[in-house]
């Protein structure tokens, strides 16, 4: 569908990303739209190269009602809000835009999303946390931690101060923090056989690892972990749940 058609609908929706014909998001909403019989909205992609193109999206759709961010612009977007709200201001990442009173309102359903997936599978023993990458989304997922009681840590390829390396990494770390979260995009399809380099060897049956990624289903991360007989869990409920956290928002 072209610029053209897209403008012909009165609410139209969308995800801002770059390199993201893969997303989730599109699919998602457009089924919605479809099951429920929403038929004065379009949901499409607004793949940019750099978020100084953001401006133009905004002065050339004027029927937008709603944007979703994916890496790697949940922190670049910001400066181009009008507002944040509580939640998206103590995390420091926006996942969701809405559109309101003529101002871009930028909020974060990444967290309830994630806490709502992650909470079933708590054990008394994941106390301790470590979160591997730096982004947006570990941003979310480090607001949880504190919110949860859970001590976290984020591992870094260029760790600042109270962050590991992943050359840090050793096993009395790997076995004192036995829930591990990768917020990276490593093992996103098509590189499906990329993961963080961590000392899977470590890896016990106490173990959580939690990945973001939902495709492939279990990446080479959690294929690693579910060899050592750990609980393995993947982003897909976190997606769903945090797409329509946004669109009740989009609808407020």
């Amino acid at each position: 569908m072209d610029k053209n058609q897209e403008n012909t609908f009165k609410n139209l929706f969308g995800l801002l990303g770059r390199n993201i014909s893969y997303s989730f998001s599109r699919g998602y909403f457009s089924e919605k739209f479809e099951k429920e019989g929403i038929q004065d909205s379009f949901y499409t992609n607004f793949d940019i190269p750099s978020i100084d193109k953001f401006p133009e999206i905004i002065q050339q759709n004027k029927n937008l009602k709603g944007m979703n961010v994916t890496i790697p612009y949940k922190e670049d977007v910001i400066p181009y809000l009008d507002e944040l709200d509580e939640t998206a201001k103590m995390i420091g990442a926006v996942n969701t835009i809405q559109f309101k009173n003529n101002k871009l309102i930028g909020h974060n359903t990444d967290y309830y999303g994630f806490l709502k997936s992650l909470e079933p599978f708590l054990k008394p023993q994941h106390s301790k946390a470590l979160v591997l990458g730096t982004g947006g989304a570990a941003k979310a997922v480090l607001y949880v931690m504190k919110l949860l009681g859970i001590n976290a840590k984020l591992v870094s390829r260029n760790p600042k101060l109270k962050q590991y390396s992943y050359t840090d990494l050793n096993k009395e770390i790997i076995q004192n923090n036995k829930l591990i979260i990768n917020t990276t995009p490593l093992g996103t399809h098509p590189n499906i056989t990329d993961k963080p380099s961590i000392s899977y060897q470590h890896i016990t049956s106490e173990h959580l690892l939690f990945d973001l990624i939902y495709n492939p289903a279990e990446t080479a991360f959690l294929l690693e972990g579910k060899k050592r007989g750990a609980t393995i869990a993947n982003g897909a409920s976190m997606l769903q749940l945090q797409a329509e956290k946004a669109w009740t928002i989009w609808n407020s």
